[in-house]
């Protein structure tokens, strides 16, 4: 016992004479460890964190070539991260034009007729990621209104995968009164005329559209990246997940992480068609598998998989368990339409099974409540075969949830990844088709929390650079804030306050809890002594400043493994 004793007090000693590359001290540091402890200093040597404590202790690190920074009283928080984004793909969104913003039908019109006076006639004008339950009207533009602003090209207005065509769109499409929806698609017509209406659910694949912009390069697109993970600094952003990486997105981090200029940790669910011959299925489950990045890695790792349910809340087409009903916002004119389901519950489970088993997260785009329901029933079937919980198996969305799997999710060990900001941005739009009493368990953040399910917050970044100007605003000081209020634009109450968050619960949703869904939480997501030393400084104490000013804070600084990548280092 005595030489345990006098080992650890040398183990000690050394600690305490181990030289700090850079200290903080005289701040309000938010651990966000198991106790939410508050530390005066911290403490950095190499990539990770030496010491958190009081001043004392943590100055005596300090040495000749020790960077000290006083940070006057300002708070640290974690690195913060974002449990969902498509950056990617959303880093090239502007690469040909700049998009404006739009809160109208009229101002999608005044875009269209301004992009038919560039493009030359017969050329295709497309627009994508508007949705219509952020227009005010809160409707599709219709086939009339995008001939009328530009007649002499195919127009399509995207929305993810629904769209609304022009005359000429379906004519160059091929889709007439005869045509054939693929399966779990569906071409609307006229109940009048028999026509089509110009409305597509789940009929992507039947646009014949052609890009008027240019062709952009693998350093193009690293370029780029490299611009948005700038910009994701800025807002304290430190550890991403692409939920939906393609094989040109895989080439795009690894062309940034091989330049050293990936300024950000992600990570990858490889994209996947489970409705794919199954053997396909397989071999594109066994190349994520055998894929150089499963190897664990702090910077760049793929772990695993994604897919795609059912269809979206913002386009009408998510798979509900009772139906829409017959709605003007979302042009459905079927009282029995229950919106769209792409993959049937015994293929799900084969995939899924085949996913963990090759020591892949599994995870599926899920947003109705009948498609949440399916996928936790997958994971409870597979359960049955053997335990899934540390394969962390994941529910993407979960927009609509019911009390029952929010049962078994616990039970289950399976995790949740949500977007808030479509509460504050949709919830005006939802209230109006669904009612208040529907939407009794819609990002219910409170009822996860007490049921222990763990829930991480993402934006689901798909469109432009910049925190509050992309359509699915990235920044976590915004998530956080929704959580906070649940207090939807365009309205004056607030959607069910019984599910708010306390601000350190929101904090957790973007640190800790999603260092949990990406296997990451023994080395980020809290500020402790052995874990990688990301951590960003606020402007002002996010637990103490006016609730509304929780939105506003600005990151002055950001430090990503003891490196200070915002503002760049000099």
């Amino acid at each position: 016992m005595a030489r345990l004793l006098t080992a650890a007090l040398l183990v000690c000693v050394f600690a305490s004479a181990q030289q700090a590359d850079l200290i903080v001290h005289n701040g309000k540091i938010v651990t966000v460890d198991s106790r939410f402890a508050i530390a005066r200093a911290m403490a950095v040597r190499g990539e990770s964190i030496l010491a958190v404590g009081g001043e004392a202790e943590v100055m005596r690190h300090k040495g000749a070539s020790t960077r000290v920074i006083d940070l006057k009283g300002k708070t640290v928080l974690p690195g913060l991260m974002d449990s969902h984004t498509h950056a990617a793909d959303a880093a090239m969104y502007e690469f040909d034009h700049e998009v404006p913003d739009m809160e109208t039908v009229a101002d999608v019109l005044a875009y269209i007729r301004a992009r038919a006076k560039v493009v030359p006639d017969g050329q295709w004008i497309t627009l994508s990621q508007v949705f219509i339950t952020r227009l005010r009207e809160q409707r599709y533009p219709t086939r009339a209104e995008l001939d009328e602003a530009a007649g002499n090209h195919p127009v399509a207005f995207r929305t993810g995968p629904d769209a609304s065509l022009n005359t000429l769109a379906l004519k160059a499409s091929g889709i007439d009164r005869n045509t054939k929806a693929p399966p779990g698609a569906k071409i609307e017509l006229d109940p009048a005329t028999g026509e089509p209406t110009g409305i597509l659910r789940s009929a992507g694949s039947l646009i014949k559209s052609v890009s008027s912009g240019r062709t952009a390069t693998l350093d193009d697109r690293a370029n780029r990246l490299a611009m948005l993970i700038a910009d994701y600094n800025t807002v304290g952003i430190t550890s991403i997940a692409d939920r939906d990486s393609s094989d040109q997105d895989v080439a795009v981090y690894e062309r940034l992480h091989e330049t050293g200029r990936l300024n950000c940790r992600v990570f990858i669910n490889y994209s996947i068609d489970p409705n794919a011959p199954i053997e396909k299925v397989r071999e594109r489950i066994l190349q994520a598998a055998r894929h150089p990045l499963h190897k664990p890695n702090n910077r760049l790792w793929m772990r695993g998989l994604k897919a795609y349910l059912d269809g979206g809340m913002l386009t009408g087409s998510a798979y509900m368990r009772e139906p829409w009903g017959v709605s003007r916002i979302y042009s459905i004119i079927d009282p029995n339409y229950r919106g769209m389901l792409y993959i049937q519950p015994d293929r799900l489970a084969d995939v899924v099974r085949m996913a963990l088993q090759n020591d892949l997260q599994f995870t599926a785009h899920s947003v109705g409540d009948g498609a949440v329901t399916n996928l936790v029933a997958a994971y409870e079937r597979v359960n049955r075969e053997f335990p899934v919980r540390d394969q962390r198996p994941c529910v993407t969305h979960c927009n609509f949830m019911t009390p029952e799997a929010i049962e078994k999710m616990a039970a289950l060990g399976v995790v949740a990844d949500l977007q808030p900001a479509w509460l504050e941005r949709d919830g005006a739009t939802l209230t109006k088709q669904f009612g208040d009493a529907r939407l009794r368990f819609f990002q219910p953040y409170a009822t996860l929390a007490r049921q222990g399910v763990t829930a991480g917050g993402g934006s689901d970044h798909m469109q432009k650079i910049g925190g509050m100007r992309s359509i699915n605003p990235y920044n976590p000081f915004f998530g956080m804030w929704i959580t906070l209020t649940r207090q939807p634009r365009w309205t004056d109450k607030p959607l069910h306050p019984e599910e708010r968050l306390t601000r350190e619960q929101a904090i957790r949703l973007y640190t800790v809890n999603n260092a949990f869904l990406t296997f990451a939480e023994k080395e980020r997501g809290s500020l402790e002594p052995g874990k990688l030393a990301d951590f960003i400084v606020l402007d002002r104490d996010i637990l103490t400043c006016p609730l509304d000013q929780v939105k506003q804070i600005q990151v002055t600084q950001t430090f990503l493994g003891g490196r200070q990548v915002h503002p760049p280092a000099k």
